[in-house]
């Protein structure tokens, strides 16, 4: 299996730490407000490669945080007049129900910053104590330019990254170096704080995770993933917190990339984002058609967002179910173990070359084509169970959920089967003044009729 490595920037053999195991650390939110398209993107590629590392046998370990201390909590706290622990716990719970909309397993550990705060100033003391850090009246910093490979993430030195870093390094004329980033900022009024050796304050952003990750998955551990975005500073700082304090890091980093609304990169910005909650609003298929969307596009490319590539998407999940529909009414065995082997043999090909979701959506829409010939008599018919759970499971594996028999949104879905095979029988007599009655009817019950070389389709309008 090959992963493309940002710190070596190359596809390389991905070799975990322990064999069978898998430990995953992915960004979680800092929960202020709506989640929005972004933060589906980056949750579901790791869900992706979860769900595919399961299937495939390992036992995996997924870590994501929830950052619920940071500035925007407390200007969110301060303006609502609501502590910023009642700001961080409601927008918590607005992001998991909307995880959970989406169908994004929770992780196996969703540790918060603020239960780690002990944690943290243990490291930062460590990192005090080794020279790698120094304190001053608006907190204690991390001396950059003293760690090994600085700079070597984002693959630029630290001197190029002084220079074109701008408004993503902190300005303070405290700081011995302008790159030197906060482990702890001094107390502010108004602020929450707590006690530490350098006094009252709170802990910098990048702490937070190196010493979640390293304190819930170990050293050395395999999969560190987030965003591009946070590959500087975010990324970069946790590894320099590391290195500083002799800790074993992340294995290999993970990134995917961002989203374009209507051709424009998605940013708070320019106002050009959707929140999860109104995308999933509009239309009830919205959220596996973000998912096959997400799996259409490489999770290393930007993906392209518009009504026409979400049209698409949703008629590629009535495609899906179509087929399913079709396995159900055949009498496909849902507890049978047939399944083709060459298949699978394709699919795990594209997923083993970093995770090459198109490649392996393609394969499952293959089979979903050779499924339906084979469901309607065809060349393949003697295949049609092991076709059609095959497609089912590879669905599954993406978390696309279908399963044979699964009528739970298609109550009448028996009474439009009998109005297909009726309308199919008119036709088949010539009475195409009857068949096209029955069309009509299925179109004012929203229903759409596709008339294929395997046979008619149906799928709700």
């Amino acid at each position: 299996m090959k992963i493309y490595d940002t710190l070596q920037d190359a596809l390389v053999d991905f070799v975990p730490r322990k064999e069978g195991e898998v430990s995953l650390y992915a960004c979680g939110p800092t929960v202020y407000s709506h989640p929005h398209l972004g933060h589906a993107r980056q949750a579901m590629t790791y869900d992706i490669m979860r769900r595919y590392l399961e299937w495939i046998g390992f036992d995996v370990v997924h870590v994501a945080n929830i950052t619920d201390i940071d500035d925007n909590i407390i200007n969110r706290a301060l303006d609502e007049g609501k502590t910023e622990t009642e700001v961080a716990q409601y927008w918590e719970k607005v992001y998991i129900e909307a995880m959970d909309a989406l169908n994004i397993l929770p992780p196996n550990v969703r540790p918060h910053a603020t239960d780690y705060v002990a944690e943290m100033i243990e490291f930062i003391t460590t990192l005090v104590d080794n020279g790698s850090a120094y304190a001053n009246d608006s907190g204690v910093y991390l001396r950059v330019r003293q760690v090994e490979g600085y700079g070597d993430l984002v693959h630029r030195t630290p001197d190029e990254l002084a220079e074109g870093a701008g408004a993503r390094v902190e300005v303070d004329d405290n700081k011995e170096d302008p790159l030197d980033f906060a482990l702890w900022k001094a107390a502010k009024p108004g602020e929450p704080t707590w006690d530490s050796p350098w006094g009252a304050g709170r802990p910098g952003w990048h702490i937070e995770c190196a010493a979640m990750a390293l304190d819930i998955l170990g050293d050395d551990f395999d999969l560190h993933g987030g965003g591009n975005d946070l590959v500087f500073p975010h990324h970069t700082n946790e590894r320099a917190e590391a290195i500083a304090a002799g800790r074993s890091f992340s294995r290999y980093w993970l990134h995917n990339a961002m989203l374009n609304i209507g051709g424009e990169k998605m940013s708070k910005s320019l106002g050009n984002f959707d929140t999860i909650k109104d995308v999933l609003a509009q239309d009830p298929l919205n959220a596996r058609a973000l998912r096959l969307m997400l799996l259409q596009t490489h999770y290393r490319k930007t993906l392209e967002i518009n009504d026409d590539v979400m049209a698409q998407a949703r008629e590629g999940v009535k495609r899906l179910d179509a087929m399913v529909r079709k396995a159900t009414n055949n009498g496909v065995d849902i507890t049978s173990t047939e399944r083709d082997a060459e298949t699978f043999t394709r699919f795990r090909e594209a997923m083993d070359h970093d995770f090459g979701t198109p490649e392996g959506m393609a394969v499952v829409f293959e089979t979903v084509r050779r499924a339906n010939g084979a469901l309607d008599g065809g060349d393949e018919a003697d295949q049609a169970q092991a076709l059609a759970l095959t497609a089912i499971e590879l669905a599954n594996v993406f978390g696309l959920d279908v399963a044979v028999g699964d009528s739970a949104d298609d109550d009448d879905a028996d009474q439009i089967e009998s109005m297909v095979t009726a309308r199919n029988e008119a036709k088949a007599s010539k009475d195409y003044g009857e068949a096209d009655r029955i069309r009509d009817e299925l179109t004012a019950m929203g229903i759409t009729l596709e008339d294929t070389a395997n046979g008619t389709v149906w799928h709700r309008t």
